[in-house]
């Protein structure tokens, strides 16, 4: 059985790749990536791929696809209909898609596309398996250096809990049902094992730097505001805002302990990500 990635070059993508690397043979592994160049140090065979001119000839002798979800806001549901099309011109024979948590019912403007994307793929006439992937929780930590410098975190997602997990528990996941059997059909809801408000991001972050760090709620226009003054281009920075007052009533919460399930041990807490992200910055 080959297995293909998309967006092998992104930062989810590199994971599943090494993932993968630890489960089955290199040579059955293709990278599906928009420069070679960048994929060149992947360890496994890369292959040109766009989503926006999915060439079925890149996919030929690929048996299952892991469609990675772009990061063109606007675009996706459109591109992943290109792949999937490509995928099934070329025969791939099962693809699954990466997701967003609860995607048929979340008020997250993310959401939309995710859900076209995921009918598009039961009419396609494969074998699929959905991952609604929930919040990671580098969304958060990958900004902690700003929030000491400044002593806060700001947001607008008031006191909503998130049940994050990192990227590498995702990756996880999605290896483990790249390379076994039983997931034809289903549609699993991922996040981590236990949930935690800004506020207590806040508390964590303090405890462990040694300084009193306070989280900031504001408004969404306010909030959105503020990440425009930073330098946020206008348009993510209203979404950005947005997806926290999502959080505030309840769409970035799970408590299905699926993703545990699926990779055989408990998610990464909060703590431990914060950590892990304080130690790269030293």
């Amino acid at each position: 059985m080959t297995i293909g990635v998309t967006g092998a070059t992104g930062q989810l993508g590199r994971m599943v790749i090494d993932e993968l690397k630890e489960r089955v043979n290199g040579q059955k592994i293709v990278g599906l990536v928009r420069s070679v160049e960048k994929g060149a140090n992947l360890g496994v065979e890369v292959r040109q791929f766009n989503y926006d001119n999915a060439d079925s000839k890149a996919l030929s002798g690929i048996d299952t696809l892991l469609l990675i979800s772009g990061n063109e806001l606007g675009c996706r549901a459109r591109q992943h209909k290109n792949v999937i099309e490509a995928a099934v011109g070329a025969g791939v024979k099962r693809i699954v898609y990466t997701s967003l948590l609860r995607a048929d019912t979340s008020t997250l403007s993310l959401a939309g596309e995710h859900a076209q994307t995921e009918e598009f793929l039961k009419k396609a006439g494969v074998e699929f398996t959905i991952l609604r992937n929930g919040w990671y929780t580098e969304n958060y930590t990958g900004s902690l250096n700003v929030a000491v410098a400044t002593l806060s975190i700001a947001g607008s997602a008031a006191e909503g809990r998130i049940s994050s997990a990192p990227r590498a528990d995702y990756a996880l996941a999605a290896a483990v049902v790249l390379t076994s059997t039983g997931h034809q059909g289903k549609t699993y809801e991922l996040a981590g094992d236990s949930s935690y408000s800004l506020a207590e991001l806040a508390a964590e972050l303090s405890k462990q730097v040694g300084k009193n760090i306070v989280y900031n709620n504001m408004s969404e226009s306010d909030y959105a505001s503020l990440l425009i003054k930073v330098g946020v281009p206008a348009g993510f920075a209203r979404a950005i805002a947005s997806w926290d007052v999502s959080a505030s009533v309840g769409d970035l919460f799970d408590e299905s302990h699926q993703l545990s399930k699926l990779i055989g041990r408990p998610t990464t807490t909060m703590a431990q990500t914060v950590k892990q992200a304080l130690s790269a910055l030293a």
